[in-house]
């Protein structure tokens, strides 16, 4: 019962194969995959590929490194996105400061329209932060994050910014990169963190994990880092593929379940 809580399948790295690797998918156990479109272009492809796809859900937003923009042409575009009944969160959003591709301003302008915009939509966010600890941390605080909750996508931080955001009631999301040699604080991180509120995510094609880093990374990857979860956390690799199974369908899936259905018996009226 394997899940990948974010990867990109709509991006041009699986143009050539992304039929063939989502079956490799299904038939490696994966049963939930969350793809998530980062910028204006893919969100068409992002609804073609959780619409032929039973076990692919789709999540969009405008990532930091592109906040330029965002502007009020667009914001009607997200809406309607959003309204998709197998789009069950509103991300990646946050701050980038690492590589600054937008201005900082524009960053945290873009992010704070974003979590009101999802806010609205009364959907779960999915949070990117890089070199920006505590400036989103503040900005979840004084927006006081999501109603309908949210993830920090492939954790870096330390173990003191963990806390915080589960005391916010964050979901901590857990990368490939946790099976790097170089990952003590995120080992630290996840001997940490509670059962039911811990993902596990690839963000392929990106951050590809041991033994095949140096490759296109592949969301049925994600069995390394659960597999190393297991290892860390001192507990059987069923058990822990369960809880994140059990945590991704509390997270992004019943709140969104529950809507469609008071949607479906308002329409009936």
């Amino acid at each position: 019962m394997f899940v990948d809580s974010h990867c990109h399948l709509e991006m041009e790295l699986f143009e050539k194969d992304r039929k063939k690797v989502i079956d490799t998918c299904i038939k490696e156990g994966l049963v939930y995959i969350l793809t998530v479109g980062t910028e204006e272009k893919y969100f068409e492809k992002v609804i073609q590929l959780i619409d032929e796809n039973p076990s692919v859900y789709g999540a969009i937003g405008i990532h930091p490194h592109n906040s330029r923009d965002l502007n009020d042409a667009l914001i009607p575009k997200i809406n309607k996105t959003l309204t998709h009944n197998k789009i069950v969160a509103y991300g990646e959003i946050g701050l980038d400061f690492f590589k600054n591709y937008s201005p900082k301003d524009i960053q945290v302008d873009a992010f704070k329209k974003q979590l009101k915009l999802a806010g609205q939509a009364k959907l779960p966010i999915i949070v990117h932060s890089r070199n920006a600890k505590d400036e989103t941390l503040q900005i979840l605080r004084e927006t006081k994050g999501n109603d309908a909750g949210g993830v920090m996508h492939c954790y870096s931080y330390d173990l003191d910014a963990a806390r915080k955001l589960l005391d916010m009631g964050f979901y901590i999301s857990i990368p490939g990169t946790i099976t790097y040699t170089s990952a003590q604080k995120l080992v630290e991180v996840v001997q940490y963190l509670p059962m039911d509120r811990m993902l596990a995510e690839t963000d392929a094609p990106f951050l590809t994990p041991h033994p095949h880093r140096g490759k296109r990374n592949e969301p049925y990857y994600v069995k390394y880092t659960i597999e190393k979860i297991a290892q860390i956390k001192n507990k059987r690799v069923e058990e822990i593929a369960a809880h994140i199974h059990d945590n991704f369908k509390r997270l992004f899936l019943t709140g969104r379940v529950v809507a469609d259905r008071k949607q479906s018996a308002a329409g009936s009226r």
